[in-house]
């Protein structure tokens, strides 16, 4: 049986930006180690006093790459590190790069974007909005273009609760020009003063930038082979290349981080709400496949509309805030990490009043004696700041997690349905056959492995159970401790009261 899509990328070339992220790394390691690319350009911000170049070469240790580098140990010279910036105005390209650019590549996977709930207005879109523009640009000008994936979120129009795989420029209070006009003639400062009337119903500046950009697609991507890819909240991989491989922690997976840790201990979740996660790996393999049909699609009809796609699970295969949670607690009390900090529970209201009481006693005050202590340890003081960081990210997630979107997924499940069973074994992404108490303990693993530095070796794992066993009587003893005080306080105001 032939594979439509290895025959798509055989001797392609590709440029991605956000190459340096989750999916870009994973979507650079799929092609290597699946397909014949012949090159993939990756746009890359150089860092204060580090090349591009010297980024990149890290890459030959990270271990997303090992089993590629095992199976095909010269890979890495197929990729190319190009120097940019999605932040700038003119992308930061040189001249020579962007003739090369302009002449060699025939896919685009632009999925560079700034995901910080909380960046202010004009930082979110220069990096989520005008950079959509000068991509397109810029792919205007490439002679061999086939396909271009822009790579937006599932939640780009969370304004409403049913999403189609449709554009939905009635939302946005002010059309993508007007808003990248005022962008640049106007200052950071008086941008965020107008930021409220700007956004509207849309609850962050991320969400807001999202859906500008996709209207740039929509209005200024016209003639070109374009299309939208929208994942939902993506977490670690699940089986591919590594079991569990992840390298960055926000959104959810910070506070299912924060929480093995035995920092975070109170959410603003509804527990009985569906979450719209993916695993990286399905999420990658759909960015893969959507290059093929659009390129399929713009030879078919030039002047139709740029599809849309969009991967949340599906309905028969869905979980819950409160599932995913009791796993995560039960996998991390199974094989809890030797780095926490404190016994690892969580508690979750719905109420905001309420979360910013509880927030006092569980965030709020654990930070000021931990700081206390560092302080007289004559170490900097973090974790006051670092509960902050928490409890505002709480905040902005829990428009996500209050009521249940549903995601229509209509282009990619008849994606899923033309690929062949040799497409659909290389690429798999089929969310019908997710078994989340498998994908959930890789995720555990992946949290202890890559992020605490802990090996799941027996010795660790014995190690990390004194510990926590040692926490949890401390816990037990506080929790109780904290009970008699408040009682006796309750018993002293009731013989005031009558007295």
């Amino acid at each position: 049986m032939t594979s439509e899509i290895l025959s798509f990328y055989k001797d392609k070339t590709v440029l991605i930006t956000g190459g340096t992220g989750l999916l870009g790394k994973v979507t650079i390691e799929k092609l290597l180690r699946s397909t014949d690319v012949k090159r993939i350009y990756f746009l890359v911000r150089p860092k204060r006093g580090e090349k591009v170049e010297g980024r990149f070469k890290a890459w030959k240790s990270d271990q997303v790459f090992e089993v590629l580098l095992k199976k095909k140990p010269h890979a890495l010279e197929h990729v190319t590190p190009i120097s940019g910036d999605c932040s700038s105005s003119d992308l930061s390209i040189s001249e020579a790069d962007r003739r090369t650019l302009t002449a060699e590549v025939q896919v685009v996977l632009h999925g560079a974007a700034s995901v910080r709930f909380l960046e202010p207005l004009q930082q979110a879109l220069n990096i989520n909005t005008r950079a959509v523009r000068l991509m397109v640009q810029l792919a205007k000008e490439m002679r061999r273009l086939e396909a271009f994936v822009h790579i937006s979120t599932a939640f780009s129009n969370c304004v409403v609760y049913e999403i189609h795989e449709r554009f939905y420029p009635e939302h946005l209070t002010c059309p993508v020009d007007k808003v990248l006009d005022l962008n640049d003639s106007l200052s950071g400062e008086v941008i965020e003063k107008m930021a409220p009337a700007l956004l509207g119903n849309y609850p962050n500046t991320y969400t807001y930038t999202k859906a500008l950009g996709e209207q740039v697609i929509q209005e200024e991507a016209k003639d070109l082979p374009v299309g939208i890819y929208r994942p939902a909240i993506v977490l670690s991989t699940y089986n591919e290349p590594v079991r569990g491989w992840i390298d960055s922690l926000q959104g959810m997976m910070g506070l299912i981080y924060g929480t093995a840790y035995g920092m975070v201990h109170l959410m603003l979740v509804n527990r009985k709400v569906h979450c719209n996660l993916v695993p990286a790996d399905y999420c990658v393999n759909v960015a893969i496949a959507t290059a093929v049909q659009i390129a399929k699609l713009s030879k078919l009809n030039k002047n139709s509309p740029p599809p849309i796609y969009a991967f949340s699970p599906c309905q028969s295969n869905r979980v819950t805030y409160g599932f995913a949670q009791d796993q995560c607690y039960q996998i991390g009390l199974t094989e809890p990490n030797k780095k926490m900090i404190w016994y690892p529970f969580n508690r979750n209201t719905t109420c905001p009043w309420v979360y910013n009481i509880g927030a006092m006693f569980y965030h709020t005050l654990p930070g000021f004696l931990m700081d206390l202590f560092l302080r007289l340890k004559g170490q900097k003081p973090i974790m006051a700041k670092a509960y902050r960081k928490i409890d505002d990210g709480g905040r902005m997630l829990a428009p996500f997690t209050k009521k249940d979107f549903i995601m229509h997924t209509k282009n990619t499940d008849q994606l899923w349905q033309s690929m062949s069973p040799e497409d659909k074994k290389i690429f798999n992404f089929d969310m019908t056959t997710v078994d989340w108490k498998d994908f959930f303990t890789g995720v555990m693993d992946g949290i202890r492995l890559y992020f605490f530095k802990d090996a799941p070796t027996p010795e660790s794992i014995a190690e990390g159970k004194k510990i926590l066993f040692k926490f949890y009587v401390l816990d037990r003893l506080l929790t109780s401790v904290i009970v008699l005080i408040a009682g006796a306080f309750i018993w002293f105001l009731l013989k005031l009261a009558f007295n």
